[in-house]
């Protein structure tokens, strides 16, 4: 099987040669092809500029510790492609990724030419099915309107927060971009909304209200109050808790969990239920990697995926309460990124925190250049190094770090799965969002 999985992956990844096509025609024939998986299930549907790989991961770790059995189905992987498609935490087994290759290229005929996120969200779709799952939880993968995971009619759905990122295919205002994430909102589906902007409520709170979906809104019809993830209260629509814990470093980590709660509630008409052992149980053991992950220490190797200015300034928040904590430490800052990313903003939130950059290259053919990376800093030379390959820029940072300071790779989720691979002393898998 492994010859076999190995040229199933050379298959996949080839779909990237049709890029990025918006609309969901091509996902809902394939769907329609392969006998409607996604109707076979309940599920959950989330969108948001950030955040909502980490909620759909509560949402799912809740859901399996009240009994149910779920998929979970996120983008991009770090490391391996089976992470992208899991059922009770596990991933897809590789004879599966093999059969249902088989299965949707026949089922694709010559009249359909998916792109790689269609194919393997058609895939994850159909993997649930045949596993049985009860719940389905769903993280969109780009904007939402035309995303092909907007093919389900969720038990409820939660927009985290509306952001600028890909604003080549969503637009460049946040209310742009808050009309193509409200695009999951579905007819009579409540919907819950995390922290907005007020131009950005507005936009999802008109959409909501012709879809006569019921929005439930961060702040006002649920909040956590509390200092930090380790000990928090969520105030919820129909219940609050107290002590609650999440292993997830950071505060918006909390926001996360209160959207993924209060999604769950809006779904107990659809037959979703969870008690409260199963939610202090599943918040407590959420595993979520690369998102604030403390990967070594001496010196702290910190891991996150932050690749946008809003994304960029939470990690910036993080780096800042280290600093106060450990006044005598410097902070080394590993960034690979994205040509199509707002460089100039992410390096604006995260460099006030930071004592040495050293700037890296994921291995992706639209990851930016080193030279590309400088042209967008206002920085003194001499804190600034140049590591094209990223194996050589750990080695660099761990060079300029003592054991007390702090190591934080960031810019990219695909920089921060080859750190990953590296550590780990395995080779890559391809990577795509």
């Amino acid at each position: 099987m492994a010859a076999s999985y190995s040229a199933t992956l050379d298959f996949l990844y080839g779909l990237q040669r049709h890029g990025i096509k918006l609309g969901l025609d091509a996902i809902r024939t394939l769907l329609e092809r392969s006998g409607r998986p996604q109707d076979r299930y309940l599920s959950l549907h989330i969108g948001g500029t950030n955040g909502k790989g980490s909620t759909a991961a509560m949402a799912a770790s809740v859901l399996q510790a009240a009994g149910y059995r779920v998929g979970l189905y996120t983008s991009p992987h770090l490391i391996d492609f089976r992470e992208r498609i899991r059922v009770n935490g596990v991933p897809i087994p590789e004879d599966c990724v093999h059969e249902l290759t088989e299965h949707l290229q026949e089922a694709s005929g010559e009249s359909l030419s998916p792109t790689f996120f269609e194919f393997t969200t058609a895939m994850a779709l159909l993997h649930f099915a045949d596993s049985a799952v009860d719940v389905a939880v769903l993280e969109v993968g780009m904007g939402g309107r035309f995303d092909a995971t907007n093919v389900v009619v969720p038990a409820g759905v939660a927009i985290t927060n509306v952001a600028l990122d890909h604003q080549a295919y969503l637009g460049d205002t946040l209310e742009a971009i808050a009309f193509e994430k409200a695009g999951i909102i579905k007819p009579a589906v409540p919907v819950v909304v995390g922290r907005l902007d007020r131009s950005a409520d507005e936009v999802i709170a008109r959409v909501a209200a012709e879809r006569g979906a019921r929005g439930y809104r961060f702040g006002s019809d649920f909040r956590w109050e509390g200092e930090s993830s380790s000990r928090f209260r969520y105030h919820g629509l129909a219940r609050s808790l107290t002590d609650l814990a999440c292993p997830l470093e950071g505060g918006h980590q909390v926001d996360n969990a209160a959207c993924a709660l209060a999604m769950i509630e809006v779904a107990a008409p659809a037959g979703i239920r969870v008690s409260d052992h199963a939610i202090r149980q599943g918040i407590r053991s959420v595993c979520w990697e690369g998102r604030l992950e403390i990967a070594e220490t001496r010196p702290l190797l910190v891991l996150d995926g932050a690749h946008n200015p809003a994304a960029a300034a939470v990690v910036a928040a993080y780096l800042e309460g280290f600093r106060r904590e450990h006044p005598h430490s410097r902070i080394v800052a590993v960034i690979g990124m994205m040509r199509d990313k707002d460089q100039g903003g992410f390096f604006s939130a995260i460099l006030p925190t930071v004592d040495e950059v050293v700037l890296t290259e994921p291995h992706l053919a639209r990851a930016a250049t080193v030279g590309e990376l400088c042209a967008s800093l206002d920085r003194r030379p001499e804190s600034v190094h140049l590591a094209p390959l990223p194996g050589d820029a750990l080695t660099r940072a761990r060079r300029l770090a003592t054991a007390e300071d702090l190591i934080c790779v960031t810019g990219s989720l695909m920089l921060v799965g080859e750190v990953k691979a590296l550590l780990r002393g395995c080779g890559l898998s391809p990577i795509t969002g």
